[in-house]
């Protein structure tokens, strides 16, 4: 049996007549022990095994030391702990993902950054050397069912958000183009919520119209969602980037509604003037901004193949005005102008914020990778990193002070805590640290997901 030696201390101070020493022989520890909540998430919905049942791995079976869930496992839940690139053997992850020790002995219980990078690069379908593969379409119609299975019964009606966002890059990569809006050189990514839920997170060229693909998406998605909830009310809303003929007319063909926003033209302008008159004359009166609807039908000189009906907000601030236009499929019976625009429009701004979550907090935007199907792939990986924590927000959290908050935050509060792991022939216990400020929370989570 190997012999545990006290390792050297090293003197700081004399308190009270006490010596003040360090060392580093506090055995196994970590700073990530929330990942027990991460792994109880995942249990609940199968995410990690879902997910890596969408890779074929062709390398012989002999030889393999990490296996394509573990590869997966520790992907994802390193994401959702903050580690953009690698997380190396932490005692809580291998736990989670049952590697505490290493299958063979010149090897670690954990993968290193050269396996998790072949990972990150496997490529579509067969390749002659790399013999991990990941099967596209698989994984996104993976996104729509773990959205429909958090769903206990089929809604009466969903809100899909649709949204084009920047992904600034730095190098050379495949597809890399100049935008003029963003002034940068960088990826167009199309994301697609319902609420907290992501069903799709789509990597662009960025030499494109912000609603290029959208039809294609938009079928996808929605034809796996009737096909177990024929009867749901499904609608689109989005802004003026996706106010386009293809897009509405797909909509209007289909049985879905939309509200898009629709930018300003001179034309539009003229149709709000009078209301805006009015709303300027009520503000000078009041001294307070003031707000007027109008609504008409409407249809563009040579884009659109039908007339129709278009909302305009007449706002008039205490210097300027501020006149907007949303055009919609929704009837005036089944919504009124001012509920259309402040109700169910205006309500799309939550999204922002997912993105944001996405973007900054998981690491959607490390697209460094030459290829671009390598960097699609990431983006899934850091999509998935974000559904397993707004599982854990919806499903453990529901009724606590971090019922709301940003996967940032609850990284920060509730995955990120100290803790000193010892191991015996019964049980593994990971003892943290008696000042957590959140233990509670994490007790009601664990109570929620473990009952």
């Amino acid at each position: 049996m190997r012999t545990e030696c006290t390792p050297p201390s090293m003197r700081f101070a004399r308190l009270k007549g006490r010596d003040v020493v360090a060392d580093f022989g506090g055995g196994a520890m970590t700073s990530n022990a929330g990942a027990l909540l991460l792994g109880a998430t995942d249990r609940a919905i199968g995410l990690v095994d879902r997910f890596a049942g969408c890779f074929s791995d062709g390398r012989a079976a002999g030889c393999v030391v990490h296996d394509v869930a573990t590869l997966v496992g520790q992907r994802v839940f390193g994401m959702a702990l903050g580690y953009e690139d690698l997380i190396g053997h932490d005692p809580v992850l291998g736990a989670v993902l049952g590697r505490l020790e290493a299958r063979r002995r010149d090897c670690a219980p954990l993968a290193g950054k050269s396996t998790l990078n072949r990972l990150e690069h496997a490529p579509a379908g067969v390749h002659r050397y790399r013999r991990v593969g990941h099967d596209a379409a698989a994984i996104e119609a993976l996104f729509v069912d773990l959205f429909l299975d958090a769903h206990e019964r089929a809604p009466e009606r969903l809100v899909l958000d649709l949204d084009a966002t920047d992904d600034p890059l730095h190098g050379r990569q495949e597809g890399r183009f100049f935008h003029g809006y963003y002034d940068c050189y960088c990826y167009l990514l199309l994301y697609v919520f319902c609420g907290d839920h992501l069903p799709a997170a789509k990597l662009r060229r960025s030499d494109i119209d912000a609603s290029a693909g959208a039809v294609e998406e938009v079928e996808r998605i929605v034809g796996q969602i009737r096909v177990r909830w024929p009867a749901v009310e499904i609608v689109l809303r989005a802004d003026s980037g996706f106010a386009r003929e293809p897009l509405m007319a797909w909509c209007e063909d289909n049985a879905v509604d939309y509200v898009f926003g629709l930018a300003r033209n001179a034309r539009l302008a003229a149709r709000l003037q009078p209301v805006l008159d009015r709303a300027e004359a009520r503000s000078r009166e009041s001294g307070q901004p003031a707000r007027l609807f109008a609504e008409f039908r409407y249809r563009t000189l040579k884009t659109w193949s039908r007339p129709r009906r278009v909302v305009g907000k007449a706002e008039w601030l205490p210097r300027s005005a501020n006149p907007r236009f949303v055009v919609t499929s929704l009837s005036p019976t089944v919504i009124d102008r001012r509920e259309l625009y402040e109700g169910l429009y205006c309500a799309r701004g939550e999204m922002e914020n997912r993105i944001k979550e996405c973007q900054l907090d998981l690491f959607a935007d490390r697209t460094s990778a030459t290829a671009m199907p390598a960097n699609q792939l990431r983006l899934w990986f850091a999509a998935m990193a974000y559904v397993l924590l707004a599982t854990l927000r919806r499903i453990a959290l529901a009724g606590t002070r971090l019922a709301r908050t940003t996967c940032g935050s609850i990284r920060l509060k509730l995955l990120m805590i100290g803790a000193q792991v010892r191991g015996s022939a019964r049980r593994i216990r990971i003892a943290m640290a008696s000042a957590c400020p959140h233990a509670d929370t994490f007790a009601h989570a664990h109570a929620r997901l473990c009952p």
